[in-house]
Order: C-alpha cells, then sequence, then structure tokens
C-alpha cells in the first residue's frame, strides 16, 4: 500500500472479448465503488463487436479514472490476456474483472479493509451470488456450485491455503483482488495454468490467502462465458466422472511440474515444508498420469497412494480415486 495514503490506489485489469452485451452495466458497477479505482486496464482479445467503443465512452464520465486499452490481434487467449492487463497495472491493489460479472456496492471498500488488518495476506477471493444471463439469481452461491467445505474454508481462515490449493484450486479471478507484490513471484504465468489458479497457489506459497465469505459479485452464467461455475447434478457429477482421464491427467501432471520449477526457483521466499509438499504433490500426479490402460490393473496403484494418505493431501480423497479406477482412458 502507498506508505502516506489511507486507502490504497486500487487497479482493475478487465478483459474483453465481444462483451458488448454486458460491459456497460459491469463498468458502471466498478467505476462507482467507494473508494473508486485510479486505474482501468482493458485488455481486449481481438474483438469484433464495439465493446471497446463502449469502454471509451463509459470511461470518459469518470476523467478521474486512468484508461489503458491493449487491442489483441490475434487473439492471446484467457490466461496470456489477463497477463498482459495485469503487468500494466500501478495500483497497489489489483482487482480482476470479468466482462460480463456485476460488482456489489463498497465491494472495494471491503477488501481495502481487509487487506489493511491482514498485512501478511497477499490474495482475497470471496463468494459470488450466480446469476442467469439476464442477471437473475440462480439460487445458489459459487462456493456452494462448488462445493466448498467449512473444512476447507477453516484450513484458509487458518492460513493454510497451500495444502487446499494442493488439493483443488478455489480462486475465481472475477473474485480476487491481489497485492502489486505479488506479480513479482508470479509473472510469467505459464500457460498451461489459468491465470487465477495459478495466482492463488502462488500466493499460498509466498505469503498467504484469504477467502472473503460473503459474495461481492453477481457472477454470470451464460452460453459465452469462457469459464463459469455450474452446481452439478448427481448425474452430471458421474458424467464427470466418466470422461476420459489422459488428458486430464497429462495437464494436472505438468502443472505440478511447472509449479515445482517455479517455487524451486524462487528459492528462500518459499517455505521449505511447503516446497517438499509441492513435489510430492508432483510425484502423486505422475503415478495418476502412469496408471495402466485396464481399470483393475489400477486397483493396486491406488490403494497404495490411497493407504498412505496421497489421495487425501494431494486429490480430492475417495473421489478422486474411485475416478482413477474407473474413468476410461480417452
Amino acid at each position: 500500500m502507498s506508505e502516506t495514503a489511507a486507502t490504497p490506489y486500487f487497479s482493475v485489469a478487465l478483459c474483453t472479448h465481444n462483451g458488448a452485451s454486458y460491459i456497460e452495466e459491469q463498468l458502471l458497477s466498478i467505476l462507482d465503488q467507494e473508494p473508486a479505482p485510479t486505474q482501468l486496464v482493458v485488455s481486449d482479445d481481438a474483438s469484433s463487436d464495439d465493446t471497446i467503443a463502449r469502454v471509451r465512452a463509459v470511461v470518459a464520465r469518470y476523467p478521474e479514472v486512468q484508461l489503458t486499452v491493449f487491442e489483441n490481434s490475434p487473439t492471446l487467449g484467457v490466461t496470456k490476456n489477463f497477463e498482459q492487463a495485469i503487468r500494466a497495472c500501478t495500483g497497489d491493489l489489483i482487482a480482476l474483472s470479468d466482462q460480463d460479472d456485476v460488482w456489489h456496492a463498497g465491494r472495494l471498500a471491503l477488501f481495502a479493509a481487509q487487506f489493511a488488518a491482514h498485512p501478511a495476506v497477499s490474495l482475497l477471493h470471496s463468494d459470488a451470488r450466480l446469476v442467469d444471463g439476464a442477471g437473475v439469481p440462480l439460487g445458489h452461491t459459487l462456493s456452494e456450485a462448488l462445493g466448498v467445505s467449512t473444512s476447507e474454508v477453516a484450513s484458509i481462515h487458518a492460513g493454510d491455503a497451500f495444502s487446499v490449493m494442493l488439493r483443488r484450486n478455489l480462486v475465481t479471478g472475477a473474485c480476487t483482488v491481489f497485492r502489486r507484490s505479488l506479480v513479482e513471484f508470479a509473472a510469467p504465468f505459464p500457460p498451461s495454468w489459468v491465470h487465477d489458479e495459478w495466482l492463488g497457489i502462488i500466493a499460498a506459497a509466498v505469503a498467504s490467502t484469504d477467502f472473503v465469505e460473503q459474495p461481492t459479485i453477481d457472477y454470470r452464467q451464460h452460453g459465452s462465458n469462457q469459464i463459469g461455475a455450474t452446481k452439478l447434478s448427481l448425474r452430471g457429477k458421474f458424467g464427470r466422472m466418466m470422461e476420459p482421464r489422459r488428458d486430464r491427467n497429462a495437464r494436472l501432471e505438468t502443472n505440478m511440474t511447472v509449479l515445482v520449477d517455479r517455487l524451486q526457483r524462487l528459492g528462500g521466499r518459499v517455505d521449505a515444508g511447503k516446497l517438499s509438499r509441492a513435489r510430492a504433490k508432483l510425484e502423486h500426479e505422475r503415478m495418476r498420469n502412469s496408471l495402466p490402460e485396464g481399470r483393475l490393473s489400477r486397483i493396486p496403484s491406488v490403494a497404495r497412494a490411497f493407504a498412505a494418505g496421497r489421495y487425501g493431501h494431494y486429490s480430492r480423497g475417495p473421489l478422486d480415486a474411485v475416478r482413477d479406477i474407473v474413468q476410461p482412458v480417452g
């Protein structure tokens, strides 16, 4: 935070692609915050509509806000698009934003207070209210859709988000604000990782993260979402379990290889215990990715890893153990 400022300077990193339908409502919810952001960085991935013209028209009504616009051609993709926007941010705190959500009033004030109260926290993420394309609430929150447990929330509040993140990602970019100092450790963003997952795990590794349990945005779910959240039915959960495993498990191993390499290069900034757990997670993902094609042949390796507690520490427990046995190779 600025040495002399009681209120931190906020930058907003907002990425767009053909977002004309919703961008004005989103921008107004951002720019009417108190405190207002001092900078808005918009990185547009080759929109063919008038998204950027609408951005400029709305922001022109807020002359105190510094606007930076990137217009990419060809597209960068989600992760690199957000990285470009983030690297251009100059504020003490950086808030990520999608093009189609709505921020709740008082959101930035809440995050500012949380960061002031917890100077060791590098990244905060909140819950969200899920709404449909017209903005009508769907009746549940993001954390409910993700099945976030009370024990996971308790671990995050206790300062052990790293253990949670080794099992699965709970950081959603549209709900996230972080200190600009985090960029030093997170950049460059690896292409195999989604930007919010990467920021969350790096923040948990070099500092700590926390979770704001109240929803701070309306998180819009519609057919054009690049990344969204869906509350799965029992049938949907079964369908996901029966999806082919080869690409997913290869990606998990690749991601952990990249993470361990980054943590090793960060040296003394990463606690030795966290690095050790990351290496153990990598070995676990290597085992999963090397399981044989035959389902029965997978049982001994899965059973040994389960008995040793590795599925509990580095995956989603019995759910992933069963998945590793029954999923087709694909």
